[in-house]
This record gives structure tokens, sequence and C-alpha cells, in this order.
């Protein structure tokens, strides 16, 4: 019993230190980016302003950057402000509101400034899913062909904007 026991003890503590050992060499930052160089999805969203829902591919129309955000997401408050100037620059955006109620993403824009040639919701979170996102904000740079070009993961910085901006 005691052998037994030492063994279980000595087979836990060599898991512990392959899994710290996995870890330390993980990169947090790194995010896949498994759509570049793939089409957009066809996934259903409907226009935030109402109506007949679209795919987002049509929705889309590029070149465009596609910012995936939410009114309930504090980084999303932070990148309106890039977003705008972004606009501001001549580059269409586009808004993808994930997992968001429709009153509260026009609360949102209304408090903060629309940086959105249009706007359209994905209350079920579906096409988020089918974009690969692992939350908000996102932001995807789709190329005339509707070809995702280049993804940022987080808020955009005037750098990440440049980047995007190249990309398309």
């Amino acid at each position: 019993p005691l052998l037994l026991a030492l063994n279980g003890f000595l087979m836990l503590v060599a898991l512990a230190a392959l899994f710290i050992g996995w870890s330390l060499k993980r990169d947090p930052q790194f995010k896949p980016d498994a759509l570049v160089g793939k089409p957009v999805p066809a996934s259903l969203v409907t226009p935030l302003d109402g109506g007949t829902p679209v795919a987002l591919n049509s929705a889309i129309r590029g070149p465009a950057l596609v910012n995936v955000f939410a009114s309930w997401c504090a980084p999303c408050r932070e990148e309106n402000g890039q977003l705008l100037q972004v606009q501001a620059r001549g580059v269409r955006v586009v808004g993808l509101a994930w997992k968001d109620r429709p009153e509260n993403t026009r609360a949102f824009l209304a408090e903060l400034g629309n940086p959105f040639a249009a706007v359209v919701s994905d209350q079920e979170g579906a096409s988020g899913v089918d974009l690969g996102i692992s939350g908000v904000p996102e932001t995807f740079a789709v190329d005339a062909n509707g070809l995702i070009v280049a993804k940022h993961t987080g808020p955009l910085t005037p750098g990440d904007a440049d980047r995007l901006i190249r990309a398309l």
C-alpha cells in the first residue's frame, strides 16, 4: 500500500512538472488566425436597424475592417475613438455587435459615436464562432474579394489600425 501511494504521488508530481513546463513555454498573446486567407463566413446576422437577416459576407462588402464589439465590453469602449479615426481616414468599417442586445448597441454608439458604415447584430454568437473569435474586441481586414487578409485581437492602437489598413 505504501509503494502504491508513493507511485501515485510521483506520478502526480511528474504531471505537475509537465504542466508547469508547458505553461511556461506557452505565449499568452498567441491567438490563432485560422481564417486569415479564407472567405468571410456566410453566417446569418441581423442589421442593427432590424429587418431580414443577411449573410455576414454580403453585409461586409470589402474592402473593409470588420470590428467585433459589444456594449458591455470595456476594451471596446477604449478602441471606439481609434475606430472613429479610421473612419475619418476614409476606411470602410463594419461593426458586428456580438452577444449584445440591439438597444444596448444603439445606446453605446449614440454615447461614443458611430464609426461604422454598417452594423449587424449577432445576438446568439454564431457568427463570432464561425469567425473564430476568442472574445471582443477583434478586428478583421477583409479585401475586395471577401477574403480575410489580417486579424487583430484586442483593442486597436494606431499601429494596429495602420497594419490592418495596409493589409487591405
